[in-house]
């Protein structure tokens, strides 16, 4: 069990877990979920990490959809924000990439989710794995996470 989904059983929320053969050839990690698990692109949502100034955030978005830097920045209060080193964000989240949770983190951090994602009544971000992803409520996310919700894809 990864952290991701021992934090969304301990909360006792609703939830569930679906695993598919990750391809390593993959080009996107998240659109290969969509796929494999015949979801609509538009409920799978991917976790980005951030640099923020000295800070870093994560950014939850639609798998198809780009993160837009701008918007984030806004969205949390920084000048500007750059895509976060990938050996940082291995060491403070505890996640390899690619299989980044925005749930059990090793070290929480501020969470700003698409605000796409009430569009939908469950999405799935990823479970702590390549090829295993956590179905659940966007409420329920924010919840657990400590997140706002704001247009940060485009």
């Amino acid at each position: 069990m990864t952290p991701a989904i021992h934090a969304a059983k301990r909360a006792k929320i609703a939830y569930a877990v679906h695993e598919y053969e990750h391809d390593p050839s993959a080009d996107s990690y998240g659109l290969e979920a969509a796929e494999k698990l015949g979801l609509d692109p538009a409920r799978v949502f991917k976790t980005l990490v951030v640099a923020a100034g000295p800070e870093l955030v994560v950014a939850v978005l639609p798998v198809a959809c780009r993160l837009n830097l701008k918007r984030l920045a806004k969205a949390v209060g920084a000048k500007k924000t750059a895509m976060a080193d990938v050996r940082q964000v291995e060491r403070v989240t505890g996640y390899v990439v690619g299989g980044v949770s925005p749930l059990g983190q090793k070290k929480p951090l501020p969470t700003v989710i698409d605000e796409s994602a009430f569009d939908q009544d469950t999405i799935f971000v990823s479970a702590g794995r390549r090829g295993l992803e956590v179905e659940l409520s966007p409420r329920d996310l924010a919840d657990l996470t400590g997140a706002s919700f704001s247009p940060v894809a485009q």
